[in-house]
Parts: structure tokens; sequence; C-alpha cells
């Protein structure tokens, strides 16, 4: 079995092994595959795994000998699925390997954009304190997230891990989900409710159709001046012209993204400008612990499909 891996630097740059999957076939790993030689490097290959490398339906008909696509992610948005599907190809994702990554970098974005402790590290290294009058100083106000609202829109795995995190903090939780309404452990509400009542909004739902600009000016415009906004999901749910306009005018008061609606983004992308925005480079995920659940259940596919009883399928 020819197995082909398109652009596996991202999850393995190097510190873990590829020996699980180098069992299951005949492995060919490829740290980045430029558009152009995408088919060629696929050509002949039963399996395929992909990161961020789409396949549409021209791409998977050029590929006749293919009968497996591993996505190396929870999102499969890179992929035709239903074209797939024609074809008799078996598409999976791995679901559930970076949930408490990816809440422990909401933490770190909300208590970056609460404490400023970086930007005051640097002033405290460029002599700020050693010059300052007093015995402390701070450039930004300081804020405490006992007692404050926690709203939080898609209460999945990774919603309710933020929602564990924020009642940690003492905060109070509202959520919003329109597949699966919260249970427990939230308040359930509309997502006006929820904008306009949260001191911090943390956005957990999947792109598709009706959230990509969830978060636009109508409801930038619902939020506390105080507020702020933690994106971690995806970037087109956020209209990111509109949320710079809302952060440059004062309409809320900071943000934290770790993803963008173009990755890398464009050197005119408004909120690399934006005031009190802070930005990670899609890096929630990549902790090492969360690669190397991954990297597990990667292969945990591979031999599931081989065997005759695919698993973590999203086009059956």
């Amino acid at each position: 079995m020819k197995i082909v891996v398109l652009d596996g630097y991202t999850m393995n740059p190097g510190d873990l092994s590829w020996e699980g999957l180098e069992r299951l076939g005949e492995c060919t790993v490829y740290d980045r595959t430029p558009p152009e030689k995408v088919v060629e490097r696929a050509a002949g290959a039963e399996i395929i795994l992909t990161n961020k490398v789409p396949f549409d339906r021209e791409r998977l008909a050029r590929l006749p000998a293919l009968k497996y696509i591993g996505v190396l992610a929870t999102g499969y948005n890179i992929i035709d699925t239903a074209a797939a599907r024609e074809r008799g190809i078996v598409v999976t994702n791995v679901p559930t390997y970076a949930t408490q990554s990816v809440a422990q970098l909401v933490f770190a974005l909300v208590l970056e954009l609460a404490h400023h402790a970086g930007d005051h590290s640097r002033g405290v290294h460029e002599s700020r304190w050693t010059r300052s009058p007093d015995f402390c100083y701070w450039d930004w106000p300081l804020v405490e997230l006992d007692g404050l609202v926690m709203g939080i829109v898609g209460f999945g795995r990774i919603g309710r891990a933020v929602a564990d995190m924020a009642r940690a903090f003492g905060m109070k939780v509202l959520a919003h989900d329109a597949a699966a309404p919260p249970q427990t452990g939230a308040e359930s509400v509309d997502l006006e409710t929820l904008f306009r009542r949260s001191d911090v909004v943390s956005l957990h739902c999947p792109l598709t159709p009706e959230t990509e600009d969830l978060v636009n000016a109508k409801r930038l415009a619902l939020m506390k001046p105080t507020a702020l906004l933690i994106n971690t999901s995806r970037g087109p749910v956020v209209n990111e012209r509109d949320l710079a306009d809302a952060l440059n005018t004062g309409r809320i008061a900071g943000a934290g993204l770790d993803v963008l609606s173009t990755e890398p983004p464009k050197a005119d992308n408004p909120l690399l400008g934006a005031k009190n925005c802070i930005l990670t480079p899609h890096i929630a995920w990549a902790t090492r612990a969360a690669r190397e659940r991954l990297m597990k259940t990667v292969v945990a596919n591979v031999r599931a499909f081989l065997a005759g009883r695919p698993q973590n399928v999203v086009n059956g």
C-alpha cells in the first residue's frame, strides 16, 4: 500500500516519529507540497495524508488509484467530500486531539489582554521600571476575571473545556450552540444576548455558510466597550475589517486571535495594525502533547481503514 504525506512538517517538524505510519505501507513524507506538485507526488498512492493541501473534484479525478484521504486535523473543508464519496474515497479527520491545548491558548490570550504581561515585561527590560519614580507602574487597565461573564459560541468539546477553565477563574458562563444547546454548566442564550452580556466572547463554532462573518459590525456594536473577543476557531467567522474598526474606535477593548481568514496573512490585513489586538500564528493545536495524540490517531485511522473498519469518517 502506497502512502504519501503531502505536508507533514507542521504536525511533525522533527520531534515526533513517522514509524507507526511506515509500518503500514510504503510511506513517503514531504514537509510541504506546492500546488503544481500535488498530483505528481500523489500519483499512484492509495492513501494520501494532508493537513492543508486541498483536494477538489478536478484534482481527485486525476488520481484514479486513490482510496483514502486522511486529514491531519479536525477541520476538513479542504476536501470536496461529496466528490470523494462519489469516487468511493474514504475521508477521515482527527476530531479530539487538541481540546485542552486550544482551551489553554484561549486563556493565554485572555490573560495577556487582562494583564499585558508581555508588554510590561518588555518595558521593564527597556528600563521603564528602573527609571520609574514609583515602586510600580502599569500601561494598561488591569482586569480581574473573577465575576466577569464568559460567552462561548459553540459548546462542543472545546467550548465545554473553555467553560470549565472560565469557572475556575470565577467567571459566569453563557453559551450558544445552534446544533446542540448546552444542557449543564452554562446558561443557554441567543447570540444577541451573548454578545450584549459577555465581558469575554470566545468563538468555538465550525466554519459554515451560517457562521461566516458571524462576528460583524452589527454584533460588535452589541458588545460592551470593555469587552474582549477571542477567536481560536476559524478565521472567516470574524469580519476582520469590522473588528479592526471596532478596536481602533474603542467600540470594544481588545481581541485575541489565533486564526485569520488567510493564513499566512497578507500584509494589508487590517488586524495587523489594529489597536490592542493580539495575533498568534494558528498555534493553539500545536503543543507537543496534542501533536502526539494527533499522530497516534492518524496512524489508528489508517490502520482501521486497512482492516476494513474505517473510523472518524467524515463523508460516509
